[in-house]
C-alpha cells in the first residue's frame, strides 16, 4: 500500500493558545514554527513510539460545529489527567461510558476542538 500518515491537522484561529495548550498537555512534543499559517508539534526524544505529528493551521473562521474527527487519548489516571488538562485551559463537555469497563471524558481545547480522555 502506498499511503502512510503524515500528520494530523487541527484548525485554529490563534496558534498561541492552542499550540501552547497541546504542547503542555502532551509533554514530550517540540514546537516547530513552519510559517505564518502553520505551527507543528512533533514528538521529542522520549515520546511514545508512533506518536503522531500535529500541525496547527491558522484559519480565519472560528469553530462553529462539532469536530468530525477528534483525538482519543488514554491516561493511567483519567481523573488526574482531566484535572490537569482543565488547569491548562481545557473544558469538560461530557462524561461517557459503555458498560462498567469503558469510560471516557469528552473535552475541548481552548478553541473548542473536541478530544477524549479514557482510562488506560
Amino acid at each position: 500500500m502506498g499511503l502512510r500518515f503524515s500528520e494530523i491537522v487541527i484548525d485554529c484561529a490563534d496558534h498561541g493558545a492552542v499550540v501552547d495548550f497541546w504542547q503542555a498537555a502532551l509533554g514530550t512534543y517540540e514546537r516547530h514554527e513552519v510559517n505564518e499559517q502553520y505551527v507543528g508539534l512533533g514528538p521529542a526524544e522520549g515520546a511514545p513510539a508512533g506518536a503522531p505529528y500535529l500541525l496547527f493551521q491558522k484559519v480565519p473562521e472560528r469553530k462553529s460545529v462539532k469536530n468530525r474527527v477528534h483525538l482519543d487519548l488514554r491516561a493511567d489516571s483519567m481523573a488526574d489527567e482531566v484535572a490537569r488538562l482543565v488547569a491548562l485551559g481545557a473544558t469538560v463537555t461530557a462524561q461517557r461510558a459503555l458498560g462498567e469497563k469503558l469510560c471516557w471524558t469528552v473535552m475541548a481545547d481552548p478553541e473548542g476542538n473536541e478530544f477524549c480522555v479514557a482510562q488506560a
